[in-house]
């Protein structure tokens, strides 16, 4: 709920009330255009938003608010592409002094001229995480994935770093591999979502802001301030959770003690898939637990409106058909300006759930997966080298299952180092050595110098003389035969 006086509080809850809307146009070039009420055409303005779909109750979700209204003014509507529209309710309260809350920021999306006026169509900066993820490989906790997705799609947070990682599951890594199904910024909000128990809006300030279901009402809403309800006979509660782990092919079930009410079922969550199986296990105990609080009633009412109220905002009612022990939860809300206020609280049954075995609910999430007909591309690398030599060695060996006649191809490469051994060569060299004959009797040491005593030398025959000389030496090996052979079946 947003912050309101007391003063507020009374004043929307007397017999008659005083207020006015009144809105401003900012386009991308910077000019700003204010209006009034007396601007818009009566019965034309309306906000949606909601936080769950239209059977149960939601965990990660990333809806996107809607705002439409017809506007006489010249506006040129060329210029109204991406531009902001800021919406106030002014509520006078005692004094006479006027009360003025946003009721939030909106992206026109399409903007239509007809003759009198101008149609205009805006959503909250939820569909700008409609963007691309780039990241095929992330590790970081739930508010490094905030901030990642924040930061790309130009959103600021409206939570810190300590109020994130405050929750269960807060500061644990998580980690996206490059097999899954994010396509996304706000596929990876919804996983996060799902991860911290809650789900996530855009606040009417224009942050990304997460929020969980409580049981602490913050309003009362009485019989005299409905037009219409209608109220379930039952009580909407969660007992246990779900997931498939997709790294064992088994689908895990985490349930309370009694387990006698709903499962929530998480489906595939990239980021539950990687880990041991004891952190896994705590992830989504934490979870069940925030969603082991969802207590409520299921419900449809039409009141005379309160615009302080959010979606996740918990409700009791008295009077009429109403309990007032109970609680519900708004997970519609809509606000019809200068009308009626219509809110709604989504839920099943625990008895008249679909009557499947609790294994079934488990496989769900993985049948899913396989009856979509995605076309999956894995790779695969091998942790560490294989060492071969003259045995024959498998490097290669790869598994699939199908429930259905399929398309498979397998490409293998293997990169060889080839590492030859040094082989040591040794020899004995031989050969003959020729001596030629020598017959010089006397020859002087200084030839220029003939009275110098000659030395005698002497005279030979020639001679042949057999001599050996043993020799080693290193040289490569022979280079190894690598062949490659495969198989598929």
């Amino acid at each position: 709920m947003y912050p309101v006086s007391n003063a507020f509080l009374d004043a929307v809850k007397a017999n008659n009330r005083k207020y006015y809307w009144t809105g401003r146009i900012t386009t991308t070039a910077g000019t700003v255009y204010e209006f009034d009420q007396d601007d818009m055409v009566k019965g034309s303005g309306y906000i949606t938003s909601q936080c769950c779909g239209s059977t149960e109750i939601e965990l990660g979700t990333v809806y996107a608010a809607e705002m439409g209204i017809s506007l006489f003014s010249e506006i040129n509507r060329y210029t109204l592409e991406d531009a902001k529209v800021e919406l106030f309710y002014h509520l006078q309260v005692a004094g006479g002094s006027y009360e003025r809350i946003p009721m939030g920021i909106f992206e026109v999306s399409e903007a239509n001229r007809k003759a009198k006026c101008l149609e205009i169509k805006a959503y909250d900066y939820m569909v700008r995480f409609e963007k691309a993820f780039t990241s095929l490989e992330s590790i970081g906790n739930a508010y490094d994935f905030m901030v990642l997705c924040s930061t790309a799609c130009d959103v600021t947070l409206a939570q810190d770093r300590a109020t994130i990682e405050a929750m269960p599951n807060g500061t644990e890594n998580l980690s996206i591999y490059s097999d899954n199904d994010i396509e996304t910024y706000r596929d990876v909000l919804f996983y996060v979502g799902q991860v911290l128990g809650g789900f996530f809006v855009i606040n009417r300030a224009g942050e990304l802001e997460l929020r969980k279901y409580g049981n602490t009402p913050v309003l009362t809403v009485e019989r005299k301030h409905r037009f219409t309800s209608s109220f379930s006979d039952f009580i909407t509660r969660y007992t246990a959770v779900s997931s498939t782990n997709l790294r064992t092919q088994i689908a895990e079930y985490y349930a309370l003690d009694p387990d006698d009410g709903l499962t929530m079922n998480l489906g595939v969550n990239p980021l539950l898939q990687f880990g041991l199986e004891e952190t896994r296990r705590q992830l989504c105990e934490n979870i069940l637990n925030d969603l082991a609080v969802v207590n409520y009633v299921p419900f449809d009412s039409d009141t005379i409106g309160n615009s302080a109220l959010d979606v996740g905002d918990v409700l009791s009612f008295s009077g009429g058909q109403a309990d007032a022990t109970k609680y519900a939860c708004i997970t519609s809300n809509s606000i019809k300006i200068g009308g009626r206020q219509s809110i709604k609280c989504v839920g099943k049954n625990p008895k008249l759930s679909q009557a499947k075995s609790k294994n079934d609910k488990n496989i769900s999430g993985l049948l899913a997966q396989i009856e979509a007909g995605k076309i999956g591309i894995h790779t695969f690398t091998n942790a560490s080298a294989f060492s071969v030599a003259d045995v024959d060695t498998k490097i290669i060996s790869i598994e699939f299952a199908t429930t259905e006649a399929n398309h498979a191809q397998f490409f293998g490469q293997v990169i060889v180092d080839v590492t030859a051994q040094p082989v040591t060569r040794s020899v004995t060299a031989s050969g003959d050595v020729v001596i030629p004959s020598v017959n010089v009797d006397g020859v002087p040491v200084n030839p220029e110098d003939p009275e110098e005593e000659p030395v005698v030398i002497g005279s030979t025959e020639e001679q042949t003389i057999t001599v050996s000389l043993p020799m080693s030496w290193q040289e490569d090996g022979h280079d190894a035969e690598v062949s490659e052979t495969g198989r598929t079946s």
